[in-house]
């Protein structure tokens, strides 16, 4: 039995994948214990670890130079708590899953001689992997061409992005019939951190559907706390059948249920969609850091397994004529389900298992084709 300690930025893009890992190797036998920040609070409370370390970390800002110091500080303060952790739990290796949370402790990690592997969700490697790919025995990558990921020398795999066992449990499950007459099942999800744009522009679009299609809808849509009232105050006057809520615990089964998603393209947001074979609406996430969620949608679009829309030029018009043209064309969304299952790996999470096994000295060959 070994001991990993996993390392990833406290939001559901880094902690997810990473839960995912944790089941898996868990179920292999071995001891799981997690580093993050305060954040992962939120929605990392049934992380499957045998404890959870809340570890300094900060930001960097070129901007301003007293937030540049104070989180310079913070960070070595955040290196020097890891070092002391780690010294104590003493695990045979370390996986880092990205955001500024995973700096200092795999630094810390680093500097004890413990052997680490990055995963990088995107499909643009983010800053903070990019800046600790010099402290790393390994990436995991999600797509084959990640960009910025030839400018580190160190060995890569692509293992896919790690989908929890809730997800891999639905996996396969065929996409529902369009009857008809029968429901039209969209969700609209914005990733564990909500998004106003769609609470300001989806339920306007609804408005501007054709009766025929909008009597037939079934909405489950996430919103944050403060657009609850006047969004559902809206779907009300437009009389549609609508279930709001801040997070949807059962994600994965109403993703399964639906026949079309609105959502942002974060790693996680496509992952569970690919795997579970729904098309989607893609709105990637205005001015992200390199532009990591918009190439993400790219390739979901390459693959015919969605559709890009500009939050920028995203209007209630541009969306009713999207949602009309597509949920009145059942072929194209049959299409477009199969499109994405085709991108899905499910077996992400065994593949970096094993890495991470071989890693930490079990004597596993990992054939990167399979």
């Amino acid at each position: 039995m070994k001991t990993f300690v996993l390392m990833a930025g406290g939001t559901g893009g880094h902690l997810f994948p990473a839960m995912a890992l944790a089941q898996e190797l868990i179920r292999r036998g071995h001891t799981i214990e997690l580093m993050t920040d305060h954040r992962a609070e939120s929605y990392g409370g049934n992380f499957p670890a045998r404890d959870i370390h809340i570890v300094p970390s900060a930001t960097p800002s070129l901007r301003n130079p007293l937030k540049f110091v104070s989180g310079g500080f913070r960070i070595l303060r955040g290196v020097a708590v890891a070092f002391g952790k780690l010294n104590r739990i003493k695990p045979d290796a370390v996986i880092g899953f990205g955001g500024y949370p995973t700096f200092p402790p795999f630094v810390a990690a680093s500097l004890l001689g413990i052997p680490g592997i990055l995963h990088e969700q995107n499909a643009v490697m983010g800053r903070a992997n990019r800046a600790l790919g010099r402290f790393a025995d390994m990436l995991a990558m999600s797509y084959d061409k990640t960009r910025f990921a030839d400018t580190l020398n160190l060995e890569k795999q692509v293992t896919g992005n790690p989908v929890r066992d809730t997800v891999r449990a639905l996996a396969g499950t065929p996409y529902p019939p369009l009857d008809a007459d029968g429901p039209l099942r969209l969700f609209v999800v914005a990733g564990s951190q909500g998004a106003r744009a769609f609470s300001d522009i989806v339920p306007d679009a609804i408005g501007l559907l054709p009766e025929a299609v909008r009597h037939r809808l079934q909405i489950a849509q996430q919103c944050r706390a403060e657009d609850l009232d006047r969004v559902t105050e809206t779907y009300r006057q437009l009389k549609v059948n609508v279930e709001l809520a801040t997070f949807f615990e059962d994600l994965p089964e109403r993703v399964t249920r639906s026949h079309l998603l609105i959502c942002r393209s974060g790693a996680s947001t496509i992952a569970d969609a690919c795997v579970l074979g729904r098309p989607m609406i893609l709105v990637p996430l205005p001015g992200s850091l390199d532009a990591d969620q918009k190439n993400n949608a790219l390739v979901v679009e390459a693959a015919g397994g969605g559709w890009i829309a500009e939050q920028a030029t995203l209007s209630p018009q541009s969306l009713a004529t999207r949602l009309t043209t597509l949920l009145t064309d059942p072929a194209t969304l049959t299409k477009a389900a199969d499109a994405a299952r085709s991108l899905g790996q499910p077996r992400a999470v065994e593949k970096l298992a094993d890495l991470a096994e071989m890693l930490s000295g079990k004597n596993i060959e990992v054939d990167p084709r399979t």
